[in-house]
């Protein structure tokens, strides 16, 4: 086998993890010779410690996180861009992934396209800059829980420890005030049978939740612009 062919055959077996990647992770670097950035997307629902079933699109977090630590370490990743479409999901789990993002030292941007509903929305403020695309919505909303739940006093406790949580790593990563958050996470007048509110595009960004109304375009130059200055 010649040199060619072997490059060729090298080549033809990087297509096929970098498809791999695509299909399984949602992950993929992209750039051009000046930046080297990694494409990570969060979407359907953030599956925790539990399997959900196989027709949900998921995104599992033992999955991401290490994917995380492998963009921080990699030398050849320049920046991370962070594209969500969620309906929220387990707690702990988004909070998990919303921690690990925000302690990445490398420029890191955001883009809600579709949604990034309940734990999504600290995802979506975790990076350095973020943007939602016009019709993107983010729903803001109390904590809920599946299955039994005990009526005592310990378990209503618990919940509140968990809206606080969320609330001040949102208020931690945004410019919206957790006053605010509280109040818009108790609206009763928007949601008919839940508790919440949905904000649209431009909304998010006048509560200051997300920086910026735009779409791929503005995250990858923003991203540039980020690296470029570090």
């Amino acid at each position: 086998m010649d040199g060619n062919q072997k490059e060729e055959n090298q080549k033809e077996k990087n297509k096929k993890e970098e498809n791999e990647n695509i299909r399984e992770f949602g992950e993929i670097e992209v750039g051009d010779d000046e930046h080297r950035i990694s494409l990570l997307t969060i979407i359907g629902e953030i599956e925790g410690h539990e399997c959900l079933p196989s027709a949900t699109k998921t995104t599992k977090y033992e999955h991401v996180l290490p994917k995380l630590a492998e963009i921080e370490e990699n030398k050849d990743v320049d920046g991370l861009l962070l594209l969500l479409n969620t309906v929220g999901g387990d707690v702990e789990s988004g909070l998990a992934i919303a921690e690990m993002i925000a302690s990445i030292e490398k420029p890191t941007v955001s883009l809600v396209l579709g949604g990034s509903h309940s734990i999504g929305v600290p995802l979506a403020v975790s990076t350095d800059y973020s943007f939602i695309v016009p019709s993107g919505t983010m729903v803001i909303h109390p904590v809920r829980m599946n299955g039994t739940v005990i009526g005592a006093q310990p378990t209503y406790d618990y919940f509140k420890q968990m809206q606080t949580r969320i609330l001040g790593f949102i208020a931690k990563h945004s410019k919206a005030k957790e006053e605010r958050l509280e109040k818009l996470m108790m609206n009763t007048g928007m949601l008919t049978k839940d508790l919440g509110t949905i904000l649209v595009g431009e909304e998010a960004v006048k509560e200051g939740l997300i920086d910026e109304v735009g779409g791929i375009h503005e995250a990858f130059r923003k991203l540039h612009e980020i690296i470029g200055k570090k």
